[in-house]
């Protein structure tokens, strides 16, 4: 049944005033494609709430008129996951007005914000109150809390503080119905039954509308070092990895592998970026120690650490910041990669993890399939060894794929060769960044049976109507018939 769509209009107008209604292309566009431009959205208005109250009506209206909703926050995911599709009529539910802190209780190191608010801006608020929020990735000044719950992000931090998954002490959401679920307290324990919120986390937005979360707070580091060091192979990375484990224990606050392609590709469309060691190896760690105790000499330290690890052949060369000048610079190359390599071609950025043993053994293998199989695809990497999840991104030359139809059947490849190379040794086929659009597909072919029934009964239980982000995760139930 066709929702009447100026019904629909005029009664959202109601909730939120006509002018969060947008339904003008010139304003909407903003907010009907991806981040990378590989997905265009159909929505049929784009709403702008400024209250959990409001996302509870905008969302009974809509089940109403049977009209899907597709939550949005910053716009910065990598799989389409915030993107209208066109098999049913939908709006966008853009949740960036939802930016107050409401709490910030720091003897229970817990922070609770709303959907809309930026990363950057709770990790300044954390700051400000002697604690630290540690999730870092490199669209912080634009990705929001809502978003990052949904997707459960991964970034720099994994290794020390685990994701989204372990941040978030609870919840508040609107489900399917417009029912409003407050589940926001920050407890570190509570078996009172089934642990509710884990279900939205990661979830995509197909369960619920995350209008709000309680935040896990840790206490502010006080000492730091940073390093780039060069080594011959990516396990070498690994056994670095477990040496400095054993040196420093979970004072590690990042560990990230960079190739040298990779760095080369930041450095010539990174805007005047520069490395500070020569790049005579294939490969690159840039690493952070850091504590909350003043009396560490985290500097010493470090420099003392990889003294010994280069006497034992683990790396080849090392810069250790001497300030937080040198340190910032350091962590542009990794930060700046997205942006980079969205200037340098059409880019396929995987997000597969295998067991931290496996990482040498596929690393080789998808870099040598996709280079036989994709004509000019610069093959490169970077990630998180901690976790496993080293990021495989081929870059491909605008003059070599010239259309949009040419580029998705080459990515297409691409991500068959990395997503057959993970199965293969017992990875994931989605570490980070979910499945959103982009992977459903490949979800059913590479998830047992069982996995997909189980996934398939949660979402109808929460969303029998289907009309949270349709077609993300699972296929939706429209386009399959």
């Amino acid at each position: 049944m066709n929702p009447d769509i100026p019904v629909l209009l005029e009664q959202v107008a109601q909730v939120v005033g006509a002018a969060r209604v947008l339904t003008d292309p010139s304003q909407t566009s903003p907010y009907q494609a991806d981040w990378r431009g590989r997905y265009q959205g159909s929505a049929l208005a784009v709403l702008m709430p400024g209250s959990t109250q409001e996302v509870v009506e905008l969302v009974k209206t809509c089940a109403q008129l049977n009209v899907s909703i597709v939550p949005q926050g910053g716009n910065t995911g990598l799989v389409g996951g915030a993107v209208a599709g066109a098999e049913r009529p939908s709006v966008i539910l853009n949740l960036s007005r939802l930016n107050r802190i409401r709490e910030i209780d720091a003897q229970s190191n817990s922070l609770t914000a709303e959907a809309g608010c930026i990363l950057a801006n709770v990790r300044e608020a954390a700051e400000e109150n002697q604690r630290q929020f540690p999730l870092l990735l490199g669209s912080v000044g634009s990705c929001e809390i809502g978003g990052l719950v949904s997707t459960n992000a991964g970034g720099t931090g994994v290794l020390r503080y685990g994701n989204m998954r372990e941040l978030v002490l609870g919840l508040e959401v609107v489900l399917p119905d417009g029912t409003l679920w407050n589940g926001l307290r920050a407890l570190r324990k509570d078996n009172a039954g089934y642990d509710l919120k884990q279900l939205f986390i990661g979830a995509e937005g197909t369960l619920g509308v995350v209008t709000a979360a309680v935040l896990k707070l840790f206490p502010r580091l006080n000492v730091s070092a940073t390093a780039m060091v060069s080594l011959s192979g990516v396990k070498e990375a690994v056994d670095l990895l477990r040496f400095m484990q054993e040196q420093v224990g979970n004072r590690i606050e990042a560990f990230e592998i960079m190739s040298r392609r990779q760095i080369e590709l930041v450095l010539q469309h990174g805007h005047g970026l520069q490395s500070p060691m020569e790049l005579d190896s294939e490969w690159y760690v840039l690493m952070e120690i850091a504590d909350s105790s003043p009396r560490w000499d985290a500097v010493s330290e470090l420099q003392n650490t990889l003294e010994t690890a280069f006497e034992q052949d683990l790396v080849t060369n090392a810069v250790v910041a001497t300030d937080v000048a040198k340190a910032n610079r350091i962590w542009e190359l990794r930060h700046n990669i997205s942006e980079a390599n969205k200037r340098a071609g059409f880019t396929v950025s995987n997000d597969t993890s295998v067991p931290i043993s496996k990482l040498p053994l596929f690393i080789d293998q998808v870099t040598e399939r996709i280079e036989r199989n994709v004509a000019g695809a610069a093959v490169c990497h970077a990630g998180h060894i901690g976790d496993g999840n080293i990021h495989v991104i081929a870059v491909l030359p605008r003059s070599v794929y010239g259309t949009s139809v040419e580029c998705e059947a080459a990515a297409a490849r691409i991500n068959l060769i990395v997503h057959e190379a993970s199965v293969e040794l017992n990875g994931s086929i989605s570490a980070e960044h979910g499945i959103g659009k982009m992977h459903v597909e490949r979800l059913e072919r590479f998830k047992p049976a069982v996995d997909l029934q189980m996934m398939r009964t949660i979402k109808a239980a929460f969303d029998p109507s289907n009309l949270m982000n349709p077609g993300k995760i699972l296929r939706d139930r429209a386009e399959k018939e």
